[in-house]
C-alpha cells in the first residue's frame, strides 16, 4: 500500500480493519494517505475478510485504477520484456519484479498470459506493478511497435540461440519469454530477429521462467550501467 501511495498510484480509496492495525500503522498510513488526497475508510470487524480475496487478508486494502499503458507509451530504450502465454501469476510477478529492479523500460503481455492485475501477481511483484509500466497486446502488434521505434526482437529458446551473456543489450531490446511448459512456438519465434539461450552446465532441461527472465533482466542491467550517468536505484 506504501508503495502505490509513494508511486502517486490513482487511489479510489483505502480501507483498513482497524481492530487489526496498530495505532502508530493507522496514522503514519491516513497521513501518507492524505497527503496525496485519498480517502481512508475504517471497516467493522470481520468485513475485510469477506470483500479481500485471500483467506487471511492484511489487514488494510486499496481500491485503485489499473496502472495499465498502451504499448506504444512504453520508452523504446534499454530493455523491455514480453511474457508470451505465460500463465502462472507467480512467473508473472516476478518477471515484473525483476525487470523492474533491472531498469526495464517496461513489461508486456501477450497472448493468452495470466492477467497482470491477477491477485497473486498482484503480490508477486511486490509493488514493482506501481514501478514500471505494463501493457497488454498482441505479440506481433507488439514487436511491430518496437521495431517500428529501432529496438531487436529476441524470442528466448531452450537450445539453438546466442547465449544470454553474449547479447548485446546496450541498445534498445526486446526478449520473449514463452509458456512454462511449453515455451515459445515456431511461429511467435519465427516473429523475432533472433533467438536467446542461456547455457546451463547440469543436467536440467531448462529453467523456470521467472528465473530465465530475471537472468537476462540483470545481464541487461550490467551491460547498461557503463552507458548510463546515473546508477541504478539499489534494490535493497
Amino acid at each position: 500500500m506504501i508503495a502505490a501511495l509513494d508511486a502517486s498510484v490513482a487511489f479510489e480509496a483505502i480501507y483498513v480493519d482497524a481492530t487489526r492495525t496498530s495505532s502508530a500503522t493507522l496514522a503514519d498510513l491516513q497521513t501518507r494517505a492524505a497527503a496525496k488526497g485519498v480517502r481512508v475508510f475504517a471497516l467493522a470487524e470481520g468485513v475485510l475478510e469477506r470483500v479481500a480475496d485471500a483467506s487471511t487478508p492484511q489487514p488494510v486494502l486499496g481500491a485503485v485504477r489499473l496502472p495499465l499503458v498502451d504499448v506504444a507509451a512504453i520508452a523504446c530504450r534499454g530493455l523491455i520484456l514480453v511474457l508470451h502465454d505465460v500463465r502462472d501469476p507467480g512467473n508473472a510477478g516476478t518477471l515484473i519484479r525483476s525487470a523492474d529492479a533491472a531498469g526495464a523500460s517496461g513489461v508486456v503481455f501477450t497472448g493468452r498470459s495470466v492477467d497482470p492485475f491477477n491477485p497473486k501477481t498482484l503480490r508477486a511483484t511486490a509493488g514493482s506493478i506501481f514501478h514500471v509500466p505494463v501493457a497488454v497486446d498482441e505479440l506481433i502488434v507488439t514487436l511491430a511497435s518496437f521495431v517500428g521505434r529501432g529496438a531487436t526482437t529476441f524470442a528466448t529458446v531452450v537450445r539453438g540461440g546466442v547465449s544470454h551473456r553474449k547479447v548485446d543489450f546496450t541498445g534498445p531490446t526486446v526478449v520473449v519469454i514463452g509458456n512454462e511448459a511449453e515455451g515459445l512456438d515456431e511461429a511467435s519465434i519465427a516473429l523475432c530477429q533472433g533467438s536467446i539461450t542461456i547455457e546451463m552446465a547440469g543436467a536440467s532441461e531448462s529453467l523456470n521462467a521467472g528465473v530465465a527472465g530475471s537472468l537476462i533482466a540483470f545481464e541487461s542491467l550490467w551491460q547498461r550501467e557503463g552507458t548510463t550517468t546515473s546508477p541504478p536505484t539499489p534494490s535493497l
